[in-house]
């Protein structure tokens, strides 16, 4: 009798340690889950903003996206970025005298073919100065001083300081935390609005498979279930194929 009792004893001591330690997984599972997912998407947000950062520049100088690697990192590894250097600016007399940045961007250039006519230089320097000095129109609109200039940086380091080289720039493809995988990438460069104007448009993904997969089965599916019922991307995106959003993530 007392053997059937001790049995029955430790029956119950074990079913409730076994209770508690699913009572403690219930509550730490989902809590670490989430831990870890919100420290992984720190990681793939950065990446989406350096991939944005491309596609952006590329969009700036060729008018399109595009959503082909090969082409998005040959345009990044030998494409020179380039920026306009600006040196002194319009006065409010100026501009009230009916005096643009366009009519004075072709004053100045008209009087710097005129002096390469007429003369050599061996510097930028040599030839504003020289047409600041000299040049009637310039000097009737008192441009001394202003100059517009386009110059070519290295696109890997005026775009991310140093982050990314030609050896390891590939990497802006791929999806932190996942098995080496690329952002699902899309665009639609005939996109028009209602008013008939066309916007090319773009978008980059990572699906919460991808970066999380690893995790906990059920927790996944219930965050993919709740964004999807919520009508969300189940995920991390930048951009929008279907909408013009400046090219926002949807973390933002």
């Amino acid at each position: 009798m007392k053997a059937s009792r001790l049995i029955v004893i430790c029956a119950l001591v074990v079913a409730a340690v076994v209770m508690a330690i699913f009572c403690v997984r219930s509550v730490t599972t989902p809590i670490k889950f989430e831990q870890t997912r919100v420290e992984r998407e720190g990681d793939v947000i950065n990446r989406l903003i350096d991939l944005r950062t491309a596609e952006v520049e590329y969009h700036h100088q060729k008018g399109n996206f595009t959503a082909s690697y090969d082409t998005l990192l040959t345009f990044l590894k030998t494409s020179p970025k380039k920026e306009l250097m600006k040196e002194g600016s319009l006065t409010d007399k100026q501009l009230e005298a009916g005096l643009t940045e366009p009519k004075a961007l072709k004053i100045i250039n008209e009087a710097k073919k005129k002096a390469l006519r007429k003369n050599k230089f061996d510097s930028d320097e040599e030839l504003y100065t020289y047409i600041w000095e000299n040049d009637p129109e310039v000097k009737k609109n008192e441009l001394q001083g202003f100059r517009r200039d386009t110059i070519q940086l290295d696109m890997l380091e005026s775009l991310y300081k140093g982050k990314y080289t030609v050896e390891n720039i590939d990497e802006i493809t791929r999806i932190p935390h996942s098995d080496n995988l690329q952002f699902e990438l899309e665009v639609n460069n005939d996109y028009k609005t209602s008013q008939g104007i066309r916007v090319p448009l773009f978008e980059a993904r990572a699906p919460f498979e991808s970066y999380l997969g690893d995790l906990n089965k059920q927790e996944l599916v219930n965050l993919v279930d709740r964004e999807q019922k919520l009508e969300h991307y189940a995920g991390l995106k930048v951009g929008d194929i279907y909408s013009p959003n400046n090219n926002a993530g949807n973390w933002e």
